[in-house]
């Protein structure tokens, strides 16, 4: 029986896969590789985190953002400049081959109990047993519309993941609805593929990063802003540094924090590219829509309570997304059944360990039980050694033997590994 599956090849699958690769887990991992950078972003789009906090992880720290763009002689900042979703993606990919050449390009469609473990079918058939599995899915399971908008159909409406080319845009009008990354640099990129752009946003404003100076920072600044992966102040210095203590914070305020936490906001990159550019609708709420000749009437709400009403020939939704269990049509029906659960994400141990023994989540499905933080690739260093060191102790108590794919690994080439 294999010792563990991981499921998921986005940045937190890659690192947890490089990690367990170093210390000599036997593993497989499945899953299409950076799959949400590569399928459901749109072309063009910047990466909202800096270019420090956007790594893959492997334990040597061997193969970051900086050293691909310095082999491929492509530009590269800390924080000064942008990184391209391309550039990302091609990193992952890069990444993939040098240090998880394993990963096999399959998807799981069912996962289910036995004994001792998990019985995974894959799409081309194979069944594969575990004792343990990992899931590191991305967001686009967990896509959110809203409920206003639900009875449209999909040519009159869908959600900024399903959308990599712009291109069938061109000469159409389009509404987009939201006020975060995603819905400033979409509608930005929509003008820029000849489509008419406007913006709906629920709040009274727009609200993007300050642009970096690249002027040294005083004492003061340093002390009352950290620097972290989740931007400055120290409420982000905590989320970044501390995850296993936010772990221990009682359970309403830990998901209130992440409720509340890091709001809707724009890259400062992109606020040129909307600011006296687009359309934009600040304070209105969506109240219905419906087909009108071909085209959708969409009727909003102001805040102070006023009406207006838009025709559009489509609206793109860019209203984030939220963990729902639910909407894991793998799962089993007795897995979900035993599935401890809160606001719809899986009730984690310290360990990442859901309360089915031997299952564990990953990335954004762990906010609400590690912080802010796994909802962005900075997290992934932090999952990969956590999970690393619980593994390790395990196995020591039960011989397990390396898979062929993997090197014989030293004692101390363990320790460096977590």
């Amino acid at each position: 029986m294999l010792e563990v599956a991981i499921i998921g090849a986005g940045p937190y699958g890659l690192s947890i896969a490089a990690y367990f690769r170093r210390a000599g887990i036997p593993f497989r991992i499945f899953g299409r590789p950076m799959d949400s950078w590569r399928a459901h972003m749109p072309k063009g789009m910047f990466l909202k985190s800096d270019g420090f906090a956007s790594n893959i992880y492997d334990p040597g720290g061997e193969f970051t953002l900086r050293q691909f763009c310095k082999e491929r002689g492509i530009r590269y900042g800390d924080t000064e400049n942008p990184v391209r979703v391309d550039i990302f993606t091609a990193y992952g990919l890069a990444f993939k081959d040098r240090m998880v050449p394993e990963l096999e390009d399959k998807l799981v469609v069912d996962l289910a109990r036995l004994q001792d473990g998990f019985r995974l079918q894959l799409d081309d058939g194979e069944v594969v047993n575990t004792r343990r599995i990992v899931l590191a899915v991305g967001i686009t399971h967990f896509e959110r519309l809203p409920s206003e908008l639900a009875d449209l159909p999909p040519e009159y409406l869908s959600h900024s993941s399903r959308h990599h080319d712009l291109e069938p845009f061109r000469g159409r009008n389009v509404v987009v609805i939201g006020g975060g990354a995603s819905a400033t640099d979409l509608a930005g990129l929509l003008l820029d593929a000849g489509a008419t752009a406007h913006l709906v946003v629920r709040q009274s404003r727009l609200r993007f990063h300050t642009v970096p100076s690249g002027k040294p920072r005083t004492l003061w600044q340093r002390i009352r802003h950290p620097k972290s992966g989740l931007g400055p102040g120290l409420r982000s210095y905590f989320f970044s540094n501390a995850p296993l203590l936010f772990h221990y914070l009682p359970e309403r305020l830990r998901v209130e924090a992440v409720r509340r936490s890091l709001g809707p906001s724009g890259g400062w990159f992109s606020k040129g590219k909307v600011i006296g550019r687009v359309p934009t609708l600040l304070g209105h709420q969506v109240e219905s829509a419906e087909i009108e000749q071909g085209r959708v009437r969409l009727r909003l709400r102001t805040a102070d309570g006023g009406e207006r009403e838009i025709l559009t020939d489509h609206i793109i939704a860019a209203t984030g997304y939220k963990v729902d269990l639910g909407r894991l049509s793998f799962l089993s029906a007795e897995i979900c059944a035993k599935l401890k659960a809160v606001d719809g994400t899986p009730v984690l141990s310290s360990k990442f360990e859901s309360s089915v023994p031997g299952l564990f989540f990953v990335g954004v499905a762990a906010a609400n039980s590690f912080g802010p933080l796994m909802r962005f690739a900075f997290g992934a260093e932090f999952a990969a050694r956590r999970l690393t060191r619980t593994l390790l102790k395990s196995l020591s108590r039960v011989p397990a033997t390396v898979p062929a794919a993997s090197a014989v690994i030293t004692k101390n080439e363990q320790t460096r590994a977590i």
